[in-house]
């Protein structure tokens, strides 16, 4: 990385969510012995794991406690007791924060660092237009007609 700071767009500026506490803990171990986290129970049920959070985090500690545990009780390969999802919700969201929890202030926008999507547009049309002409240019005295026999003298108007 360079010595200037790079900011990027707030669906990649990932480090410092106020959600990761949350989204990385784990909710238990899969069937495979591995560690299934927040943050992939909910992308496997098709939900956006920080809007999700998000959504959590306005609810009463109760409310999203009762709604996490509906979710973690409809993943399939837990090896946790269904009776066990009230309180693995529980201790999870815990680690949310807490609501109305002032967040920190957003990341500016990288205003001028990279060209708009319609300027790379407008260019790449540009240079398509400008070799089409080159090439129809250069090519433009390269095209004339060779007639198959040179005219008769007849045809060229001098007689003898």
């Amino acid at each position: 990385m360079r010595g200037d700071a790079s900011v990027l767009p707030p669906a990649f500026s990932l480090l410092r969510s106020e959600f990761n506490e949350f989204l990385f803990a784990p909710i238990g171990e899969e069937g495979n012995h591995t560690l299934l986290t927040v943050l992939s129970a909910l992308a496997r049920l098709g939900l956006d794991p920080w809007q999700e959070s998000a959504r959590l985090a306005l609810l009463s500690r109760e409310k999203a406690a009762q709604s996490l545990a509906s979710m973690i009780a409809a993943l399939p390969n837990g090896r946790w007791a269904q009776s066990e999802s009230a309180a693995i919700a529980s201790r999870l969201v815990a680690l949310l924060p807490a609501k109305g929890a002032a967040s920190p202030p957003p990341r500016p926008a990288a205003a001028g660092k990279y060209p708009a999507p319609r300027q790379i547009a407008r260019f790449v049309l540009m240079a398509i237009l400008g070799g089409a002409m080159f090439f129809s240019l250069t090519h433009w005295n390269s095209a004339t007609v060779v007639p198959d026999k040179p005219p008769s003298s007849a045809e060229s108007g001098t007689g003898n």
